[in-house]
């Protein structure tokens, strides 16, 4: 019976791939992520400002899910 770390190569034989200048992924798009950010949230208040058109006690509790979220969110990234 073989185990995992006999399949494994060696640690040293691991060589990482040097990084030249930028990262030259053309599969990322770095120039739009700014743009990315401001259309979600520009969504995002608009959602609200749909759903409290038809509710106030709904967007009211859409808006205090949102908060807790990422209060929730930044509490468990820093602990």
């Amino acid at each position: 019976m073989k185990f995992l770390a006999q399949e494994l190569p060696s640690p040293r034989a691991i060589e990482e791939t040097p990084v030249t200048g930028k990262n030259q992924d053309p599969l990322i798009a770095h120039s739009l992520q700014k743009e990315q950010y401001i259309g979600i949230f520009g969504l995002a208040i608009a959602l609200i400002a749909a759903v409290g058109f038809f509710s106030r006690r709904f967007e009211y509790a859409l808006i205090f899910a949102i908060a807790l979220s990422a209060i929730l969110i930044a509490f468990f990234l820093f602990v």
